[in-house]
């Protein structure tokens, strides 16, 4: 399943976070989302879960438009999400959040089905963490915890997968992991990423935001350029290989300090 957003613009208490972005994930694609802090990544994937409602645009998964053409239900069996605010989960078990997901499949108050359990099962078996199914969703670490999110994510069974910085405060093995593993699902994928390499890594397109503008979009390759780098991030960026995986590498380091030759004496 695709997802397209045309032209959408998205206000914040009267001020204009993103203006007039249009972007496109392919099905299958992982498409990520990168730029400065503030510069609406967050913001504009909250459109497409149905979070923030657009000030003018159009969102649409599957080709019908999540705001004017769906129910909250309908739109939510489309897409599954894993975003930055997620709840506390109080007492509940690893399988208890996990079955969350299941909520737009059922109708209100109704119990959960046989068929529910089995595809809260396969999720937690395809995040790793089945065996931990009865834990108290608060004793797990931050990796676990995403892991769990996914998994509820998995269980909800959206064609388009939205992860809004899913890597922050995770160590870099399981940031790894956690991206190995978003890969492996084969599924349609609009991910907001703080890391750049592993946007390079693992997307097959990117779009690039700065203050509420989409810049420019296509390959890392096309994308990441020393010169882009340095505009959007402020940062002296080199390319590379990497020696493991022969995938694009960035290095960074901070731009020289401007020369003072010739000033006033």
């Amino acid at each position: 399943m695709d997802a397209r957003l045309e032209e959408v613009s998205l206000d914040i208490g009267g001020a204009r976070i993103v203006s007039r972005a249009t972007l496109h994930a392919a099905p299958g694609e992982i498409v990520g989302v990168v730029g400065p802090n503030g510069s609406g990544k967050s913001t504009l994937l909250r459109a497409v879960y149905r979070s923030m409602r657009p000030a003018s645009g159009a969102v649409l998964v599957g080709g019908q438009d999540v705001w004017r053409s769906l129910t909250a239900q309908a739109a939510a069996r489309r897409t599954s999400v894993v975003a930055q605010e997620n709840p506390a989960a109080f007492d509940f078990t690893v399988a208890e959040v996990a079955a969350a997901g299941r909520t737009p499949h059922r109708a209100p108050w109704s119990a959960e089905s046989h068929a529910d359990r089995a595809i809260v099962a396969d999720a937690l078996d395809r995040v790793g963490m089945a065996h931990l199914a009865a834990r108290p969703y608060t004793s797990l670490s931050g990796g676990e915890k995403q892991r769990v999110l996914l998994a509820r994510a998995l269980a909800q069974r959206g064609r388009l997968l939205v992860l809004d910085e899913p890597t922050n405060h995770l160590d870099i093995g399981t940031q790894l992991d956690l991206m190995e593993l978003v890969r492996d699902l084969k599924v349609t994928t609009l991910a907001a990423l703080h890391d750049l390499n592993l946007a390079a890594a693992y997307c097959d397109r990117v779009h690039v935001l700065r203050g509420g503008h989409l810049l420019t979009s296509g390959t890392p390759q096309e994308v990441f350029t020393p010169e882009l780098l340095g505009e959007v991030f402020q940062v002296h960026a080199a390319l590379g290989t990497h020696p493991l995986t022969g995938r694009l590498q960035l290095s960074f380091a901070p731009l020289p300090e401007p020369s003072h030759d010739g000033a006033d004496q």
